[in-house]
């Protein structure tokens, strides 16, 4: 079964920066799509960030654009979210998932939507002075 994990978490100070990656345990027949979500405690899960894989679409939340950035390297299997000028909002576990469906070209930060369907364990982002 293809697993997701997550790494690159940590803590930083306001204003740092840090990568996350995504690494998928095996190769995949078709094109599926990425996305980032993260979830504070006591907190819905809010989407981040998505990128077709290989990439040819991104799309972010509002309150990252200009600040995150998504990118892929498919030889290496692994999505990257690079994060700059960190907030202490941007506190939150960060999760990467797999749309259910290959070839939709589909990329959205809809954490309602139920589409995405494997999901890794999550690493802790903590943006602190």
């Amino acid at each position: 079964q293809l697993q997701l994990v997550e790494s690159g978490g940590g803590l930083v100070q306001p204003g740092g920066s840090l990568r996350l990656s995504c690494a998928a345990s095996r190769l995949t027949v078709g094109y599926y799509t990425i996305g980032w979500f993260r979830q504070a405690p006591g907190k819905e899960r809010e989407g981040v960030a998505c990128i077709t894989y290989p990439g040819s679409r991104t799309n972010y939340v509002d309150s990252v654009k200009g600040r995150f950035a998504v990118s892929e390297d498919y030889n290496k299997r692994t999505v990257y979210l690079q994060m700059n000028s960190l907030k202490p909002e941007d506190t939150a576990v960060y999760y990467c998932a797999r749309g259910s469906t290959p070839n939709s070209g589909l990329c959205t930060v809809d954490a309602t939507t139920g589409w995405y369907q494997i999901w890794g364990q999550g690493t802790q982002v903590t943006v602190s002075s």
